[in-house]
Order: C-alpha cells, then sequence, then structure tokens
C-alpha cells in the first residue's frame, strides 16, 4: 500500500527498524526547541547526528546553550556553528558531511516579532532557506524535511485546517516566509528531483521549549506570581501538540521520502501533493484547546491561581487553529495525541526543575 504521494508508509513496528539503517542525519536547528528533542530522538536510535545552529539571541541562548551541552555529551553528535544565511558556510559542512537526509528547522520563528524585526525573517527564512535547498541539489540529498508552520493557514476559516486547502492569505510575514518556504521546496523538487517534505507544526509544546511561547511565559508568570495577559479576552483555540509526538513524526517521515505522483490532476490541484517528489503535512493533536483551558490545566499544575489581564487580540494572531492529520496518519501510520493536561503537567514539573537549576 502506499500512501498518496506514492511512498510506502512506514508502519507501526517497523519505523524504528528503518530508521535505524539510515544513514547520518543532518538537523539544523539542533540547539532550538524541536531539533534538540529530534537529535535526541535519532541517537537513541543510533543515527549519527549533525547539527548546525547559529545560537542566535533571540531568546535566552542561555538555554540553547544547555540543550547543545546535552547533546555534546552524546556519541555519534557532531556539531558546527553556522548561520543558514551564510551560504560559503552551509556548503561547507555539507561538503564534511555529505549529508543524505536532512531536517530543516531552522528559521526566525514568532508571529509577533515579525512585526518588530521583518528584515529577520527574510535573511533567515528566505535568504537561509534558498542556501539550503541550493546545499541539498549540489549534495544530491535524498530527502529534505522542513519545517513550515499552521501560521499559513492565515485567514482560512474553514476548520480543521486541512493541507489540501489553499493557504494564500498569510496574516504575518512569519506565516508569508513559511509559504514561501513551500514553494521554493517544490520548485526544487520538480527542478531538480529533490525530494521535499513540508511540515506545518501547529503549536508545539513540551519541556526545553521556547520562553517565547504562551504556555512558558504563563506558567514562569504563575510560578513567580505575577499576572499574564491573556490576549482576545482568552477566546483563542489552539491544537497544541506535545514535542514527543511532533519529533516522532518528522522520525517517521524522514523514512517516508514523497515519489512523485503521475496521475495528479493539475486541473482539480491539491496542494498537498504534486507531481514532483513534494508533499505538505500537518502535525497536530487534531483537537483545539481554548486558552482558558491552558490556563486552568496550568493552575492545576503549579497549585496556584493565575492573576489575568485581559487584552485584544494581536495583529498577526488567528483566533483558532486545528489540524487536519489523517494525510500524515495514513502515510505514516501515526499521529499526534498526546492530552494537553498531560503534557502541560510534564512541563510544569520540568520548569520547576529549570528554575531551580538557574538558581543555583
Amino acid at each position: 500500500m502506499t500512501d498518496a504521494g506514492g511512498a510506502a508508509p512506514a508502519g507501526q513496528a517497523d519505523w524504528r527498524a528503518a530508521l535505524a539503517r539510515e544513514p547520518a542525519v543532518l538537523v539544523t536547528g539542533a540547539a532550538g526547541f524541536i531539533g534538540f528533542h529530534l537529535c535526541a530522538l535519532l541517537l537513541d536510535a543510533g543515527l549519527p547526528v549533525v547539527g548546525i545552529d547559529n545560537l542566535n539571541d533571540y531568546y535566552d541562548p542561555a538555554l540553547k546553550q544547555a540543550r547543545l551541552a546535552l547533546l555534546r555529551r552524546r556519541t555519534g553528535f557532531f556539531f558546527e556553528r553556522a548561520d543558514l544565511a551564510d551560504a560559503a558556510a552551509i556548503g561547507a559542512a555539507f561538503d564534511r558531511h555529505r549529508p543524505r537526509r536532512v531536517v530543516n528547522l531552522a528559521a526566525q520563528a514568532g508571529v509577533r516579532y515579525s512585526l518588530e524585526n521583518p528584515r529577520a525573517y527574510a535573511d533567515s527564512n528566505l535568504t537561509g532557506f534558498l542556501n539550503l535547498l541550493e546545499a541539498c541539489r549540489h549534495a544530491r540529498v535524498g530527502h529534505l524535511i522542513y519545517a513550515s508552520s499552521s501560521s499559513v493557514y492565515g485567514g482560512n476559516r474553514k476548520l480543521p485546517f486541512s493541507a489540501r486547502d489553499g493557504v494564500d492569505h498569510p496574516v504575518s510575514l512569519y506565516a508569508a516566509t513559511k509559504k514561501a518556504n513551500e514553494l521554493m521546496a517544490h520548485a526544487y523538487a520538480d527542478l531538480y528531483g529533490l525530494a521535499a517534505t513540508g511540515l506545518r507544526f501547529f503549536t508545539v509544546y513540551g519541556p526545553w521549549g521556547r520562553p517565547d511561547m504562551a504556555y512558558w511565559l504563563f506558567t514562569d508568570a504563575i510560578l513567580d506570581g505575577r499576572p499574564i495577559k491573556v490576549f482576545n479576552e482568552g477566546r483563542m483555540a489552539r491544537d497544541f501538540t506535545h514535542v514527543d509526538d511532533v519529533v516522532e513524526a518528522v522520525a517517521r517521515l524522514i523514512v517516508t521520502p514523497p515519489a512523485p505522483q503521475p496521475d495528479y490532476d493539475r486541473l482539480a490541484p491539491d496542494p498537498s501533493t504534486s507531481w514532483a517528489p513534494h508533499r505538505v503535512f500537518n502535525i497536530g493533536n487534531d483537537r483545539p484547546e481554548t486558552l482558558t483551558d491552558m490556563i486552568a490545566i496550568l493552575e492545576r499544575a503549579t497549585g496556584r491561581t493565575a492573576e489575568k489581564i485581559m487584552a485584544p487580540m494581536q495583529p498577526g494572531d488567528v483566533e483558532r487553529t486545528w489540524a487536519d492529520v489523517g494525510p500524515l496518519r495514513a502515510a505514516v501510520g501515526f499521529s499526534p495525541s498526546t492530552p494537553l493536561d498531560a503534557g502541560l503537567g510534564g512541563f510544569v514539573a520540568w520548569m520547576k526543575d529549570w528554575r531551580a537549576e538557574r538558581v543555583r
């Protein structure tokens, strides 16, 4: 049986064995949140991992250094400090390691920050991604997996969000750059046969997360007894997706490269597939949860009541996200399912340990 893109899905039981047979994997953004967890999973599977990161200061570099320190202790991990916007440095790293599988998780993240510093998004998400595509092309990489974002759905109102639907109305520059990445990757798939899989992540959370995300900001404030700012009066819903589920989905997809779909109907186009070796998947929990529910879970997990300051919707935000993950499940026999209360409970426990460690 094959998925819609023509690739044989990795079964529930054999994906780890298939992964163990892979060559070294190059992961950009290795010191980032998802990158760190993915590198750890791949190392656990016995794969050598080449990590690339520029260790920028978009958020506390100490957190990135701490993640990187844990990876550096692992056998089989090799690190290159480089910026995707530096074409020469990226090309040299590819020449040294000659990767066959690449996972691009490096990007300038954040919707609100794109209003303050738009040029950072052009440098990292556009120029940087082009440099990566060129490096993959010249190194004859067999499969590129790259991070897109649920933000590409922008002004869409049809729920759940489906990768089969058009996404031509972004409401932030960040979202526009991520949609551009999908278009760029498809062009390279068509022109050069570079098999590429785009992943639209939906509100990823968990231990070692990002300090600019709401769940981190809220937990930190609640533990300190500070008020939290709740946008759109709390009438927001997100498809919260635990990082362990995310990296398992990525790992399964590493061994499921897309194949061209020769019977692709160009008169009734499906944006998630192509006649070229390119696919796009949602990576979400298939369950939107309200911001007020998330806060209630954090209050229970911390044993404290949050002081809330209600605020209006912010520019670039959307009110609700919800991932259709049926195509992912069909392709790899898996989709995220960690309940939010369990995932946030684990995060709060980690956060308390992290804060205590910082005080020492």
